[in-house]
């Protein structure tokens, strides 16, 4: 178990989205978040933000039952940036239940769910999300 994580999750909602639905979306790979919502722009932006190892078990459920395992960890030991991984989850898949991984705007039309997880030690953290099959 690592001992220090910090998550946080930031997303859009645009005009034509309804905020219910976008906090369902970020539940459903994330437990355990406290949310502000923020004017931008256009639209708003949601942040979710946890404190524990724990609050990944949703992401790490999904990864497996997708049977995404590997392709996941290969993709996050790329994103490892010193104490720090970033990525982005596509939010319309995770308003679904599953995880899709994305790039910052093409492939999510609605825009993604950025993710920013700083922890003391990303590569643990990353075997225990996705661990070798």
């Amino acid at each position: 178990m690592v001992d220090e994580v910090d998550v946080l999750v930031e997303t859009d909602i645009n005009p034509t989205e309804n905020e219910e639905k976008v906090r369902i979306a970020i539940n459903n790979v994330l437990g355990g978040a406290t949310f502000t919502v923020k004017p931008a722009q256009r639209g708003s932006i949601l942040t979710a933000h946890a404190k524990s190892q724990d609050s990944l078990t949703k992401l790490r459920n999904l990864v497996r039952n997708d049977r995404i395992r590997d392709a996941t960890r290969k993709l996050l030991l790329k994103k490892i940036r010193t104490d720090t991984i970033n990525f982005y989850l596509n939010k319309q898949v995770a308003y679904a239940g599953h995880v899709s991984f994305s790039e910052e705007t093409a492939e999510s039309p609605l825009g993604p769910l950025r993710f920013t997880i700083k922890t003391d030690n990303p590569q643990q953290l990353i075997e225990w999300l996705a661990e070798k099959t």
